[in-house]
């Protein structure tokens, strides 16, 4: 299969782009809040890939072992976050929320907590926002933490056939200075991203106030 029929063209893509760069702009300041210091959070792409593809541009990326928080989302369009780092900066990330106040082994005891809050407060923060702006409700669940490969945090199985797409958003985490980097992927099933190609053209109508092309 070469090119995706479910892919965003130019226009779906800008104004989604945009509705993740405020998502993650929300997120970064409730991030900001939480480790106090600046954060900055920047999306320079956003692509829409087979669940395989997303593996292998992480597994490109990324050789040390990786680290998730996961959160399933349900509404008018549902599917799962995924917020991605390498494990190697699961610490410096657990160092910033806590502000530098514990030992090495109390960082260790709180490490889970501390990464599914912050996965929490990203994850919630950039989908709640996009909800919000898509004027429809959204439901997230818990957030789990994960450690694995691209293979594993995808859920892949070896089946051919098994090529769900993915929302595979680039994001470029900083955060004073800290060597701290991620991603967000977002999972969904072609009907879900059907579903969000239809609120994405609803966006735009109600953006540019035209109807673009009806259909």
């Amino acid at each position: 299969m070469t090119h995706n029929p479910q892919a965003l063209d130019e226009l779906e893509n800008d104004a989604l782009t945009e509705l993740v760069n405020i998502g993650v702009s929300r997120a970064a300041v409730a991030l900001r809040k939480m480790v106090g210091s600046p954060v900055i959070l920047s999306v320079p792409s956003v692509e829409v890939v087979g669940r395989r593809v997303a593996a292998t541009l992480i597994r490109e990326r990324e050789s040390d072992p990786l680290i998730a928080v996961r959160q399933d989302f349900a509404g008018a369009f549902s599917g799962r976050a995924l917020l991605i780092f390498p494990e190697t900066n699961s610490l410096e990330l657990v160092r910033a929320v806590t502000h530098d106040e514990l030992s090495g082994t109390e960082m260790l005891d709180i490490e889970e907590e501390a990464l599914a809050e912050t996965g929490n407060v990203v994850l919630n923060g950039c989908l709640a926002t996009m909800a919000n702006m898509l004027q429809r409700p959204l439901a997230m669940s818990l957030p789990q933490v994960l450690r694995g490969d691209g293979q594993i945090l995808f859920e892949l199985s070896d089946r051919p056939d098994d090529n769900g797409v993915v929302l595979f958003l680039y994001i470029n985490f900083a955060i004073s200075g800290r060597d701290i980097r991620g991603y967000i992927a977002m999972l969904m099933d072609l009907p879900s991203l059907q579903s969000l190609k239809e609120l994405i053209s609803e966006f735009i109508t109600r953006v540019v106030g035209t109807d673009g092309n009806a259909g």
